[in-house]
C-alpha cells in the first residue's frame, strides 16, 4: 500500500514512516523540508499521487487564534489534494477530549480541523491522543520558577510518542473508521503528580505547588482530557519511559 505521511519528519511522523516501512508499505514522508508546503499547496499533488492513504501529523506553528486559519488552509488544501488524486482513506492525529475545552484557541482550532475532515468527500479515521510524555518539561517550563513550578492538578492519562505512532500505523493500514480512535496511556496521573514524578527522577529539588490557574492547562475542567469507554491504552508506563529517557 503506497501511504503519505504529512508531517512526515516530525517526532511522531518519523516513527510513523518507520514503523510502516518496516511492514512493507511504500511511504512517503511529505513535509516542507522535501517541498510539500499545506498553506500554499505546493508540491501537494506530487506527495499524493498513487497514495491509497494520507496520515497527516502536520501542527500549527502556533498555538493562538491563528492556528484556526492554519487548519482550515491545509486541511481544504489537503482534502483537495486528497480527492484529485483518488485517496481512499485519510487519517488525522488529535487530542482527546479536544472539544470539550472551548477556552483554548488550539483546542477549537484542532476541533475545526475534525469538522473539515467529516466534512470532506473521503472516508476517515480520527486519532485522538493524550499529551506525549515527551512535552512534560515544556509544559512544566510554562510555570517554573528557580524555587518551584506551578501547576494545575489536572487529570491525565499521558502517553508515549512511541505507542502514538504504534496506533497511526495500526489506523492506516486498516479500513476507514469514519469516526474517532481514543488512545492513552495506561496511568491516570493529575499533573502536578506528574510534575513531582519528573523533577524526583532528574534529581530536581524544586517543588511542585498546585495552582489551578497556572499554564495552559488551567482552561481544563475535570478529567476532559482523559478517555472515554472503547480507548485503546498503550503499554508504556511514564515512570518506566522517564527511566529510559533519563538512561539514555
Amino acid at each position: 500500500m503506497k501511504i503519505t505521511v504529512i508531517g512526515g519528519t516530525g517526532l511522531i511522523g518519523t516513527q510513523v514512516v518507520a514503523l510502516l516501512q518496516k511492514a512493507g508499505h511504500d511511504v512517503v514522508a511529505a513535509s516542507l523540508s522535501s517541498g510539500v508546503d499545506l498553506l500554499t499547496g505546493a508540491g501537494l499533488d506530487e506527495a499524493l499521487a498513487g497514495a491509497h492513504t494520507v496520515v497527516n501529523v502536520s501542527n500549527s506553528p502556533t498555538f493562538d487564534d491563528q492556528s484556526l486559519g492554519f487548519f482550515r488552509t491545509t486541511v481544504g488544501n489537503l482534502v483537495g489534494a486528497g480527492e484529485r488524486a483518488g485517496v481512499r482513506h485519510q487519517v488525522a492525529l488529535s487530542i482527546v477530549g479536544v472539544d470539550q475545552v472551548p477556552d483554548l484557541d488550539y483546542y477549537r482550532a484542532k476541533v475545526l480541523q475534525e469538522d473539515l475532515l467529516r466534512d470532506g468527500p473521503t472516508p476517515y479515521s480520527i486519532v485522538r491522543a493524550t499529551q506525549f510524555f515527551e512535552f512534560m518539561d515544556a509544559v512544566m517550563s510554562w510555570t517554573a520558577t528557580d524555587g518551584e513550578v506551578r501547576l494545575p492538578a489536572t487529570p491525565l492519562q499521558p502517553i508515549a510518542s512511541a505507542d502514538v505512532a504504534a496506533a497511526l500505523a495500526d489506523v492506516a493500514v486498516g479500513e476507514p473508521l469514519n469516526g474517532t480512535l481514543d488512545v492513552a496511556g495506561p496511568d491516570f496521573l493529575a499533573l502536578d503528580e506528574i510534575g513531582r514524578i519528573t523533577l524526583a527522577a532528574r534529581g530536581d529539588d524544586r517543588s511542585v505547588v498546585v495552582d489551578d490557574r497556572a499554564g495552559m492547562f488551567a482552561a481544563v475542567r475535570g478529567d476532559v482530557l482523559t478517555p472515554g469507554p472503547g480507548a485503546r491504552l498503550a503499554p508504556t508506563h511514564y515512570r518506566d519511559w522517564l527511566s529510559t529517557s533519563l538512561a539514555a
